[in-house]
């Protein structure tokens, strides 16, 4: 039996990336998810709005909601969740709702983003929980994702 080796924050943006390209494939925006414990990959997902006409279908949510399954449990409070885009205000609640200690973020979203953009919903010292956050990680790759898919969108 092996044992899978620990997953580095660049490995997890790494899978969140090409979880990412797999939703732009499906049409869907370019955003992954990726969600650890102790290192090892809990959950993986993409943007899945589209494909279940489900407006809350983000990947930090799928991913979230995997990792709880997989746990048996909602509190993911000795978790580390890795996203290529800063997180929306939707998202950043359930990150506080869940007390997930800490995100790591590609890109940030200067328009809708709730992790220290437009809003700080993560630090905020008025909820009941605060998340460590760690961001630039793997962001111009992040940012490429959209750009191309936005672009593509415009011009097709």
């Amino acid at each position: 039996m092996s044992i899978d080796p620990a997953w580095s924050d660049d490995g997890a943006m790494a899978r969140a990336l090409e979880a990412a390209r797999d939703a732009a494939r499906a049409g869907e925006v370019p955003v992954g998810a990726v969600v650890l414990r102790q290192g090892r990959l809990l959950s993986v997902a993409g943007n899945a709005r589209e494909a279940e006409d489900d407006p809350t279908a983000h990947a930090e949510i799928i991913a979230l909601r995997e990792a709880a399954a997989g746990l048996g449990r909602w509190r993911l409070d000795d978790v580390t969740l890795v996203v290529t885009l800063e997180p929306c205000s939707m998202c950043a609640g359930a990150i506080v709702a869940a007390r997930v200690p800490r995100v790591v973020i590609g890109a940030m979203d200067e328009k809708a983003g709730a992790a220290g953009s437009r809003y700080n919903i993560l630090q905020d010292p008025r909820l009941n929980h605060m998340a460590e956050v760690t961001t630039g990680l793997r962001a111009a790759e992040s940012a490429a994702l959209l750009s191309e898919f936005f672009a593509a969108k415009r011009s097709g």
